[in-house]
């Protein structure tokens, strides 16, 4: 039994849910609420995309998190408006926003909430986005909430209620031998994004998947079947799937805090001189 209480005034809401109860009559409906339930029995509920528009009017979205750069306009009791570009993150993300803008004819002021791919992915295109996003917060009359997605937890949910049976785990390259990876266990249960080794990948039972677009730089240990990351055909299967959560100061996802090592500057000495 899951109950949903509107927090619009703060801008969030809120999931509170009995037990383990949760179920829907359809596996795409009990997907709606995997994420949430996975997160906790009482956690910050993440809202829908059509949710947000219904209640917040007009939603900019974006992902640059892959190789191809989407901008996208959700709007209540109207048809999106998207645009894509493969050019290089800092021209494609204005320009594609700019052209859905233009096409639907608002502008910044009119926005009511702002989306975006928090990641994994592009670590360069992402925190553009975020940029982008925290300076239209900052120019703006008013308040403009922001709200972020995982880009593997969107496709994991859309593989599973197209019908893709559990175990399996989306994944992308995290670099220096690790992979970033969603994985759907049966039960079913979403696992929380994790970075884990090769042995991992090599070991899993299930099969793997991995969105299209999305750099690697080490080949995997195993079989990945590549699927499309069209966020136009993604959003507008799951704009009911609750997969958006507050990001008040938007920023790109890590999976813990960066350590910085303080450094005292010394003068250099030639061997053997003597300190003064």
């Amino acid at each position: 039994m899951v109950t949903l209480r509107d927090g619009r005034a703060a801008g969030q809401c809120w999931i509170l849910s009995e037990g383990k109860t949760a179920v829907a009559s359809d596996p795409a409906g009990f997907a709606k609420v995997l994420l949430a339930e996975s997160r906790g029995a009482c956690s910050p509920f993440m809202p829908s995309l059509n949710s947000l528009a219904a209640s917040h009017g007009v939603v900019l979205l974006i992902d640059s998190a892959s190789t191809c750069i989407h901008a996208g306009l959700w709007r209540r009791d109207a048809d999106a408006v998207w645009r894509q570009s493969q050019r290089e993150a800092g021209i494609a993300i204005f320009e594609c926003v700019g052209a859905v803008l233009a096409e639907a004819g608002v502008g910044v002021s009119d926005l009511g909430a702002l989306v975006f791919d928090e990641g994994p992915g592009s670590i360069l295109g992402i925190r553009t986005a975020a940029m982008a996003l925290r300076t239209w917060q900052a120019v703006g009359s008013r308040a403009l909430p922001a709200f972020a997605y995982r880009s593997l937890e969107l496709v994991a949910h859309d593989l599973y209620s197209s019908g893709t049976h559990p175990p399996f785990a989306v994944i992308a390259d995290a670099r220096r031998d690790a992979w970033h990876w969603v994985e759907v266990a049966t039960g079913p249960a979403v696992h929380p994004l994790q970075r884990v080794s090769r042995s991992v990948l090599a070991a899993f039972a299930g099969e793997l998947f991995m969105p299209a677009g999305f750099r690697v730089w080490a080949p995997p240990p195993r079989a990945v079947r590549e699927v499309p990351y069209s966020l136009a055909d993604l959003w507008r299967r799951q704009g009911d799937a609750a997969l958006l959560h507050a990001a008040p100061q938007p920023e790109a996802f890590l999976h813990e805090d960066s350590v910085y090592v303080a450094w005292t500057p010394q003068i250099h000495r030639a061997p053997g001189q003597p300190a003064a």
